[in-house]
């Protein structure tokens, strides 16, 4: 993928050289124009690389750190701590949406803000965030009324400063991943989340219990303010020109309803649980839900922060951003789908290695929920396209969509079955109906291209799929009663031998060829070293 810089170097000087002969010294602008275009096409590949790779070192370290961390409060701590908690940042991050209202990536996307406008946006997300901030604390006893705990009175309370900090933050975050500043960003994230779980450590073995769990959201979130006030300090202004606002407001509130929307079918499963089941309850579905959205986190979501900064340069380029979009859906389903089939044979091991004994009622919600890891994976890489195409208005109607298909699952399942599994099911099944609208809109009317290009991507990775799932069914039984982490590396590796075989032996990708490129990438890096 490096090797080929100089042959694309030759190439684009070549292409160059045909196109200007085309035109006469009057469309020399139009030449100009070209030259520059396709400069831009040729950056983006680097620019995806660099920051796809600055990502993943954020997520992948963070991962590792995440994993140590709730591996010890597991041990420590009991469920329905992390019920309780649970109930908390659902609520947080409802008043958050308001505070954040689609400025973000408003900000990514407009590119003729100046810095007055910036001040403005800053100062009103400022005063937003204390609004919030002021309505969440002042209304943590009727949360815990409500949800029959009283710790949950002082817990909204002491993340009620998060709301503040969280508008401070909004202006700052947005101009660093515009400018592309992964590098930083991995750097300010891996730096809180190392002290943050040390700190966290430490408490929980002093006794300080379930407000152990409050110790990473607050450090980080007034950690990173003090980073970006550093980096992009912003100009507060008390007067706020509303004419900057207007500048963005137009692809912010689509994009601020749209994370609106999909906040009730992300969270409504954990508000009902909490209420009408039992906190108890909850923590066990909340640490099978957080397990096996790790996959998303950690591997989608390296791609994720970089497709809207990079590709909105080309939101005019429909059949570009469609056939690049085609290419990440690719790579993803070849993991996701394979993934998705290991998960399901492994949730015994992974849940005892990660969490302890104690949390066996977490094993079916997790295999219920990993059948939908595939399509899950898939579909969290859309919301990028859809800002990329400036279509955020039909994102918003998809959206609502979505959720009113989310909640009557939800709601069917509470009223009829009253489970935690019959909960993933409904979720399970959800998902499946939105993967289906989702793609038909973002194809039909935001890229205007064919979807089967997209679909056809998916017919070998579901093909790998079965094969695991088949081959896992009739292995599982041999290896169930052996030591947890010798279980768990027998399942692996069937997983990935049949998973780079599949791949290599339909030419999806080629295998040896890559292992041999990564093999003397870091035999050049050793001999440099």
């Amino acid at each position: 993928m490096f090797g080929r810089s100089k042959k694309e170097s030759l190439y684009k000087g070549h292409f160059q050289k045909r196109l200007r002969l085309l035109y006469s010294d009057e469309q020399e602008h139009k030449w100009i124009f070209i030259t520059q275009y396709i400069n831009s096409i040729m950056s983006v590949k680097q620019e995806m690389i660099n920051g796809v790779i600055w990502t993943a070192i954020q997520k992948y370290s963070g991962l590792l750190i995440q994993l140590f961390v709730t591996a010890i409060l597991a041990r420590l701590l009991e469920p329905i701590d992390f019920g309780v908690i649970a109930i908390a940042s659902v609520l947080i991050s409802f008043l958050g949406m308001f505070t954040e209202m689609g400025f973000s990536a408003a900000i990514i996307q407009n590119q003729s803000l100046l810095q007055k406008d910036l001040n403005s946006i800053y100062s009103f997300c400022t005063y937003v965030g204390c609004i919030t901030c002021v309505i969440f604390f002042f209304s943590s006893n009727y949360i815990a009324t409500y949800y029959v705990d009283q710790r949950l009175s002082t817990i909204c309370k002491l993340l009620s400063v998060n709301m503040l900090f969280s508008g401070l933050n909004i202006v700052p975050n947005a101009l660093i991943l515009k400018a592309k500043r992964f590098k930083l960003l991995a750097k300010r994230t891996l730096g809180f989340q190392l002290i943050s779980g040390i700190i966290s450590i430490l408490a929980a073995y002093s006794g300080l219990g379930v407000y152990t769990l409050l110790i990473s959201p607050i450090f980080t979130a007034i950690g990173v303010f003090f980073v970006n006030y550093h980096i992009y300090p912003q100009k507060f202004v008390f007067r706020i020109n509303f004419d900057s606002i207007k500048k963005v407001v137009n692809f912010s509130i689509f994009d601020f309803l749209s994370n609106f929307v999909n906040y009730f079918s992300r969270n409504l499963d954990k508000l009902i649980i909490g209420r009408y089941f039992s906190l108890n309850e909850l923590g066990y579905y909340e640490k099978s839900y957080r397990l096996m959205m790790m996959p998303l986190e950690y591997i989608t979501r390296t791609i994720d922060p970089v497709v809207h900064p990079i590709f909105s340069q080309f939101q005019n380029d429909k059949f570009y951003l469609s056939k690049k979009y085609n290419q990440i859906v690719k790579l993803i389903s070849t993991i996701s789908f394979p993934l998705g089939a290991f998960l399901y044979f492994a949730a015994h091991d992974l849940i005892h290695l990660f969490f302890g004994d104690k949390w066996d009622a977490a094993i079916p919600v997790f295999q219920i929920l990993s059948i939908s890891v595939p399509l899950q994976m898939i579909l969290s890489t859309i919301g990028g396209i859809y800002k990329s195409t400036g279509k955020v208005n039909w994102q918003f109607f998809g959206g609502n969509l979505n959720t009113v298909i989310t909640i009557s699952g939800f709601i069917l399942a509470a009223i009829y079955y009253k489970s935690i599994e019959a909960i993933a099911w409904a979720w399970v099944t959800t998902l499946t109906i939105n993967f289906i609208n989702s793609y038909i809109i973002l194809y039909a009317f935001c890229l205007k291209q064919s979807p089967l290009p997209m679909l056809r991507e998916l017919i070998v990775p579901f093909g790998i799929m079965i094969t695991i799932f088949t081959s896992l069914y009739f292995i599982q039984p041999h290896i169930i009663s052996l030591p947890t982490l010798l279980s768990l590396s027998i399942s692996t590796a069937i997983t990935i031998t049949e998973m780079l075989f599949i791949t290599h032996i339909t030419k999806r990708y080629d295998i040896i060829k890559l292992f041999i490129l990564i093999y003397n990438k870091i035999r050049i890096k050793n001999n440099f070293n």
